[in-house]
């Protein structure tokens, strides 16, 4: 999977004013989970800061990344958990990142990508994309820049399950009863469909 490298710092500054005050210097307050835990067997939250412009390289982009995340100038492999934005004006306004390990599985969304064409496409149907993304559970080492799928076979009026996807070395962890993808019958195609059996 492709990597990305993001500059932050120790957060000093707490509160909603602080919060405030920070985006409006252009600095996005957020949290570091790293590996270590504390006495209650949670993660310990580090609070950092990371320029909107920094962050803009991880968020407009189509691609999914791990996250070289240098705090003060120390590096941890990290990934994006979580992203609040404002609903008005859908600018981020907290981040959460976490620390990832090449022994622990972690849960990531990775893009799905739909491969070839499909029957039902040649019959006049139209190719839909229900989800654009699957999580998945593995180390990050095993995570693709894409999860493929083969749809060359898929028939008009047909449908692709979570449950019908395997790749080696992932869980899915999204629910197998999740449509993926489907050829929905498109008016064409049923005129077409209706004229061939009249013809029958």
């Amino acid at each position: 999977m492709k990597e990305i490298t993001l500059n932050a710092q120790t957060r000093t500054e707490y509160g909603k004013k602080a919060s405030r005050d920070l985006r409006r210097a252009g600095q996005i307050p957020a949290v570091f989970y790293g590996v270590e835990k504390d006495e209650n067997g949670l993660p310990v939250a580090k609070p950092i800061k990371i320029s909107e412009k920094e962050l803009a390289k991880l968020l407009y982009t189509p691609n999914v990344y791990i996250v070289n995340l240098v705090v003060d100038g120390k590096a941890v492999k990290a990934i994006l958990k979580d992203l609040q934005c404002d609903f008005v004006t859908d600018r981020p306004v907290h981040v959460d990142f976490y620390q990832i390990t090449e022994d622990k599985p972690v849960v990531f969304e990775i893009p799905v990508k739909l491969n070839g064409l499909a029957e039902g496409v040649r019959a006049g149907g139209k190719l839909t994309l229900n989800v654009r993304k699957l999580a998945v559970k593995a180390p990050y080492t095993k995570f693709p820049d894409t999860l493929d799928i083969d749809v060359t076979n898929l028939g008009l009026g047909k449908a692709m399950k979570v449950e019908a996807l395997s790749y080696e070395g992932l869980e899915i962890i999204t629910s197998k009863e999740v449509v993926v993808c489907a050829v929905r019958m498109t008016r064409a195609a049923r005129a077409a469909q209706a004229e061939a059996e009249a013809n029958q």
